[in-house]
């Protein structure tokens, strides 16, 4: 089981840009794809986007693409969530995880580990 520690949220105005980070250990990083999710108040958790175990291919939420891109660093255990032109409704908790092989990652499915979570509020 790998441990996930999300950070870099905090509270922007609509049309900035903010990066999270997600730092990983206590498994073999390179060998997971990784996601980002995000839950709102009130609603489920959505898929926000994923990552190869090589950075390559990605994939993203209809509501995010162009928007925000998603990067891993392998060397140093850590994948990254890139925000830009964020809006009101991109506020959430966000939660980076990590996938077993042989799931359906590139569709949101299979994530085993989670991180605690991290707020990124927006406002209007």
């Amino acid at each position: 089981q790998v441990q996930l520690v999300e950070s870099g949220g905090g509270f922007v105005q609509a049309g900035d840009s903010l990066r999270l980070s997600c730092s990983a250990s206590g498994g073999p990083f390179s060998r997971y794809a990784m996601g980002w999710f995000r839950q709102a108040p009130g609603q489920e958790r959505q898929f926000v986007g994923s990552i190869s175990w090589s950075g390559r291919p990605t994939f993203y939420a209809d509501s995010v693409e162009g928007r925000f891109t998603i990067a891993r660093d392998n060397p140093k255990n850590t994948v990254y969530l890139q925000m830009n032109n964020l809006k009101f409704e991109d506020t959430a908790v966000y939660y980076c995880a990590a996938a077993m092989p042989g799931s359906s990652w590139y569709n949101g499915y299979g994530f085993d580990s989670w991180g605690q979570g991290n707020q990124v509020t927006v406002s209007s």
